[in-house]
């Protein structure tokens, strides 16, 4: 995307009236820096595991490359070398030849969790932390997502192409509380404390499909909505994904006076994780709204965001 706005409201962490106002502190006490994975506990993992009937596995991460459309001015490249080969036959008189790739790019790009550190409200960070605490050049000191344990949940997709009767969800629709009600009734499900939802729209299809349209694809999107944000966070969920880079409505529900406000509804005031650009298209075509969803983040030390691939299995 290369709306300043957008990236400039980002940073300010504008979100208008839609921002509790006793939100600073953790219900998990002082030092807590996993927010909602919290409620992961041996008894919600074996009662996750019973999901489990066919044994069939989905990829849920995106392939990503340099043309991978992101947000503005997030990029990413492979280099990959040969080191010390290019003038032998290998190394040792076996001639032992091997490849190494280079990583040059952002981590929040292509299919990436939000970590607690990624959004703030006013420099005011998830469990009252200011930016001072969290934030240096080299790496998050709290909140990386190196403290995240490995969330093994209940998932939850919920089809909203299927619910609005479109192939593609019209950009800028918001899921609202009342919407994502119907839906989880009309597919015979019942979201739930310690849940991973995501939200299916066929978005992808601009991505990768018959007719892609890469543009739209990222300056605009459905997703969700402001009072569907806030109901998830009554629920008591881990973690929100949807198809889309952004999780929530573009354009805005309050325009300038509410720049990814469900981003602040969800990550610093309820500790709860974003699933962007999640591939939802073969849950939907198996009518699959419901299996064990398992992720392990990579433990980078200071880590904002980073790229993933979760496994639903059914």
């Amino acid at each position: 995307m290369k709306s300043l706005l957008l990236a400039s409201a980002l940073c300010c962490g504008l979100a208008g009236t839609a921002l509790a106002e006793d939100w600073h502190d953790s219900p998990w006490g002082p030092d807590d820096e996993i927010g909602a994975a919290n409620l992961i506990t041996p008894e919600s993992v074996l009662e996750a595991a019973k999901l489990v009937k066919t044994g069939k596995t989905y990829n849920l991460g995106i392939v990503v490359d340099k043309d991978t459309p992101a947000f503005s001015p997030r990029s990413m490249s492979i280099t990959v070398l040969q080191p010390n080969q290019i003038t032998t036959e290998g190394l040792g008189t076996n001639g032992m030849t091997y490849n190494d790739d280079i990583f040059m790019g952002w981590l929040g790009i292509g299919p990436q969790i939000d970590g607690l550190g990624h959004i703030g409200i006013k420099h005011t960070y998830y469990n009252g932390l200011a930016e001072a605490d969290v934030a240096k050049a080299d790496g998050l000191v709290k909140l990386g997502l190196e403290k995240l344990p490995p969330i093994v949940a209940r998932g939850v997709m919920l089809n909203m192409a299927a619910f609005y009767g479109q192939d593609i969800v019209k950009e800028g629709t918001a899921y609202t509380k009342d919407d994502i009600v119907a839906a989880a009734k009309a597919q015979g499900v019942e979201l739930k404390k310690g849940d991973v939802v995501l939200f299916h729209s066929g978005w992808l299809d601009l991505l990768d499909g018959e007719t892609p349209d890469h543009d739209r694809y990222v300056k605009v999107e459905p997703g969700l909505g402001i009072s569907g944000a806030e109901y998830l966070a009554e629920v008591g969920v881990i973690a929100v994904g949807a198809d889309t880079w952004g999780v929530e409505a573009v354009p805005f529900e309050n325009g300038t006076d509410g720049v990814f406000a469900v981003h602040q509804i969800l990550i610093p005031q309820n500790g709860i994780y974003i699933l962007e650009n999640m591939d939802t298209r073969a849950l939907a075509e198996d009518n699959a709204h419901e299996f064990l969803f398992v992720l392990g983040v990579t433990r980078m030390k200071g880590a904002v965001q980073m790229m993933i691939n979760p496994t639903a299995i059914r």
